[in-house]
């Protein structure tokens, strides 16, 4: 099936070095600190995408690229090893490598929030300890996700690897883990002091009030890029995010607006947008939000089986739609 992608670039070739003579150059400008030092899970942290080589291999420079091309453009953050991140194709190593890659190229640990889930609660307090070490700023973790966890398994869990005393923000999407963290056990954890945020992914805006009368000290955040403006005016601090991948500035510019209350200018990005938006809660959202910054001129690439390129028909129709993004001066 066709699938329209660039290609991982190849390495860049040497420079020269400057002659004895030559004046010394200036060096990069570092980074601005996070916008929200003490609580770096706040803001618009994005859920990156992993660019694979043709071969399949991760491609280390172009992913060190990605995540400073985000933070330039207005991004506060970024989740390497997430869902879109495909950690779960990846091997230990490289999982290892993409965290110590993103906080490098960050320039700031405390802008970086590894996924840090696994099937096993001892694998998943190792990545949080590995993130730790690597000066990251906080984790982001699933429930267990091999099985229907109770309440009491769920509870145990994130105690477990709260104890490698990295905040957690915990992750709940009940559709892929079939565990609801619903607004009371949500309090629950935090009050128990495993979680410090929640990437909520339900779709269900309702549940932003009934958290903050449970838990009004827990950060909520935007799991879903279709439902940004609804959580954010419902008093979200943070967007887990998937589509500013593609598109950076013009996501930075609408969540700011949107937790701001500027309905009149966040109300037409967030239409202008919402085609694509969806798609983060599709099946096939990591393939569409790779094609759709093939199109935007970065490197999306090929997807690691048993993900499959979208069929002509899904790909018809993120393309028309980043385009037409595209045209409307989106970047």
């Amino acid at each position: 099936m066709a699938h329209a992608h660039v290609p991982a670039h190849p390495d860049q070739p040497m420079q020269p070095a400057p002659s004895a003579s030559a004046a010394p150059s200036a060096q990069p400008t570092p980074p601005a600190p996070p916008a929200h030092r003490d609580r770096p899970w706040r803001g618009i942290v994005v859920a990156t995408t992993l660019p694979f080589r043709e071969d399949l291999s991760v491609d280390h420079d172009a992913y060190a690229e990605q995540v400073a091309r985000l933070i330039a453009d207005g991004c506060d953050g970024v989740v390497p090893n997430g869902s879109l991140g495909e950690y779960q194709t990846l091997t230990d190593a490289e999982r290892a490598r993409v965290v110590r890659t993103a906080v490098e190229a960050a320039g700031d640990g405390a802008r970086v929030m590894p996924g840090v889930s696994a099937y096993g609660s001892a694998e998943a307090r190792r990545w949080a300890d590995q993130a730790a070490e690597a000066g990251c700023g906080s984790v982001l973790l699933l429930p267990p996700n091999a099985y229907r966890a109770d309440e009491r398994s769920v509870r145990a869990h994130y105690a477990a690897v709260a104890g490698a005393g990295i905040p957690i923000v915990a992750y709940n999407n009940p559709y892929d883990t079939k565990v609801d963290l619903t607004p009371a056990l949500l309090a629950r954890l935090h009050a128990e002091g495993s979680i410090v945020a929640v990437k909520e992914f339900s779709g269900d805006v309702r549940r932003a009030y009934e958290l903050a009368e449970l838990a009004p000290e827990l950060d909520l955040l935007i799991g879903a890029d279709d439902v940004l403006l609804e959580l954010a005016l419902a008093g979200a601090v943070g967007w887990v995010a998937g589509y500013p991948n593609a598109f950076p500035r013009t996501c930075a510019a609408l969540y700011r607006a949107a937790v701001a209350g500027d309905l009149t200018t966040a109300l037409p990005l967030y239409r202008s947008l919402h085609p694509l938006f969806r798609w983060d809660s599709k099946t096939e959202f990591v393939q569409a939000i790779k094609l759709s910054m093939d199109l935007a001129g970065h490197t999306g690439g090929p997807t690691r089986p048993p993900r499959h390129p979208l069929v002509p028909e899904q790909e018809a129709v993120v393309r028309a739609a980043t385009e037409k993004a595209l045209a409307e001066g989106h970047a």
